[in-house]
């Protein structure tokens, strides 16, 4: 039998949960043609999301959903290539039309064509001339707005892990480029989000780059205790087993309604409960869950300094005002003018975010109680 819980993959049908007012807000969005970025911490289910709106959005013959995920893409060369594939496949039924199109459209760059396995994954590849070549560039980013006039139709360009853009060469004049031509197109609207929180609000909500003001801005919010409860148990109630709503309720309050984790620790406790679950169980699977990622933290605190460690553990104590002199003295901080610093290291690894109000929190509830609890006893 299958797990109810999904976690690390997208959560479709009854494995997806909540974001009623999420997926109203993004459907009407992309339904009108609005360009929208979804900014929120890793692992909170934005994929998921976007893949539940797009099945809304296709049942419109007269609307295609193109999805392209650009995180194996290190350069600029190699977004086009991905970009330009998932664009001709979003608007072809079958092997037949990707060719013809890679040819109508993108005749002139060469395009060569192979099918790398039976389920439809193609690889685009293009002729000598295609790079540093500005009118290939052009070509490309202009694509699905030339195939929509072209069909009469319009098209949702969905792209994830948008932020590596900003890694790339010369990426404000790419993201320039990008923009000058994305907003020109009538026929087109871009869903853009990713995994690098940090990164993202540097791209769409820093006045001075090229993507401010670019659409809405959506930041997902957790899902709520009480959603999570319901789910829990309707999940657990569709395989035949039970759980109490309190004991579903502590499952969330251990994995602070954290998506990822919640599905985790739930999926835990359904494996260990043969009829019903108790307490016991859910603390067995907990310290299970823990000790399988023990190793994994232990990497990551090896990674960090000594004050980058304190920084860390006071985040988890919920520490506010870091500059005070109790703070500094208690946690071995240095000086007020180290916390800048420290605050920065711990954003661009993906270790802490700040929320509304400049409130920080660690983005990982599992490292969180093991940094407190198991790394704190043994030092």
């Amino acid at each position: 039998m299958n797990t109810p819980f999904v976690y690390g993959r997208i959560a479709e049908k009854e494995n997806f949960t909540d974001r009623e007012q999420e997926q109203e807000q993004l459907f009407q969005s992309l339904s009108g043609s609005v360009n929208t970025v979804i900014i929120s911490p890793r692992r909170w289910g934005k994929t998921s999301l976007v893949n539940k709106v797009a099945q809304r959005l296709v049942t419109d013959k007269s609307v295609r959903i193109c999805q392209v995920d650009i995180f194996n893409c290190r350069t600029e060369e190699q977004f086009y290539r991905a970009y330009a594939a998932a664009i001709l496949k979003a608007n072809a039924t079958v092997w037949e039309d990707f060719i013809t199109s890679a040819r109508k459209y993108l005749g002139r760059l060469l395009p060569s064509v192979t099918l790398v396995d039976m389920i439809q994954t193609y690889e685009l590849s293009f002729g000598l001339e295609f790079k540093n070549n500005e009118m290939s560039y052009d070509e490309i980013l202009d694509l699905p707005q030339t195939i929509c006039k072209d069909a009469g139709r319009r098209m949702v360009v969905c792209i994830d892990e948008f932020q590596n853009i900003n890694e790339y060469d010369e990426t404000l004049a790419f993201q320039r480029k990008l923009r000058s031509h994305w907003q020109l197109h009538t026929d087109v609207c871009y869903c853009l989000y990713g995994s690098k929180r940090h990164m993202l609000l540097d791209i769409f909500n820093n006045y001075s780059m090229p993507f401010y003001k670019f659409g809405n801005i959506m930041f997902l919010q957790k899902i709520e205790r009480t959603e999570w409860v319901k789910f829990i148990r309707r999940r657990f109630a569709d395989t035949g087993k039970k759980i109490s709503d309190e004991l579903s309720g502590i499952i969330a309050d251990r994995m602070k309604n954290h998506p990822y984790y919640t599905q985790q620790l739930s999926q835990q406790v359904w494996l260990r409960t043969a009829s019903e679950v108790t307490e016991e169980i859910v603390d067995d699977a907990f310290r299970s869950l823990i000790g399988q990622l023990s190793l994994l933290f232990s990497n990551l605190i090896d990674s960090l300094t000594s004050r980058q460690i304190r920084f860390l553990q006071a985040v988890a104590d919920g520490v506010t005002n870091f500059s005070s002199r109790d703070v500094l003295m208690h946690y071995q901080l240095g000086t007020s003018a180290n916390i800048k610093n420290l605050k920065k290291a711990a954003i661009e690894k993906d270790l802490i975010d700040i929320l509304p109000g400049q409130h920080i929190e660690l983005q990982d509830p599992a490292f969180e109680y093991w940094l407190t609890r198991v790394y704190a006893g043994k030092h």
